[in-house]
């Protein structure tokens, strides 16, 4: 029995110890490769279902939508970024009479975290934009014949949501600013205090 159990033991610390070696060469689980591969098992299956139709119209639309992105949108997100990077970019006190010198971005600390809350509201807006343009921008003559649908509403609304995503993100800024200033806050109520019951 004791050498059974042994013999137990051991299998089960090859089965470790063969997981540890897969992680170790794959550089994750073996439920990562496994979702990894039907991923693209169903991407596959997606691409044949859609070169099934009109295969030369799928492909120059592919071709378009990258050349789009790599010579249009990429650029200008990219600007888009930047600017806002500038605009929320920290200015370290040392710094600040460098550049008083005259040494123009020397003066220029790293991004803050706060620039996130305009980079998340604009991505998402910039993503609906992005599926739903045709709607948006009432290029699709034939939604309303085919759905019975009006067509208008599509621009109002997304405009909305993006007025919503923008004002949620500050709501959420301004909470977590609040909070983190709780602690000068506190000090300063404290120096006031001493201040006081030193000056009586």
């Amino acid at each position: 029995m004791r050498g059974l159990g042994g013999m137990g033991g051991m299998g089960g610390m090859g089965g470790v110890g063969g997981a540890a070696a897969f992680r170790r060469r794959y550089g994750a689980s073996p439920l990562h490769l496994l979702l990894v591969l039907a991923s693209f098992a169903l991407a596959a299956y997606a691409g044949v279902r859609l070169l099934d139709g009109d295969t030369v119209g799928v492909a120059l639309w592919f071709v378009g939508a990258a050349l789009l992105h790599d010579l249009v949108l990429l650029p200008l997100y990219s600007l888009t970024d930047r600017a806002a990077q500038r605009l929320f970019r920290g200015r370290p006190a040392a710094d600040t009479d460098a550049d008083a010198d005259g040494d123009g971005d020397a003066g220029a600390g790293p991004p803050r975290p706060s620039v996130n809350y305009v980079r998340v509201p604009a991505f998402v807006s910039g993503l609906l934009l992005l599926v739903w343009w045709p709607l948006v921008l009432r290029q699709v003559g034939h939604y309303t014949a085919t759905t019975a649908l009006p067509a208008g509403g599509f621009l109002p609304r997304w405009l909305l949501i993006t007025a919503a995503l923008f004002a949620a993100s500050a709501a959420v800024f301004l909470v977590r600013t609040w909070h983190a200033s709780a602690p000068r806050r506190r000090a300063a109520r404290r120096a006031r205090r001493r201040a006081r019951a030193a000056a009586q």
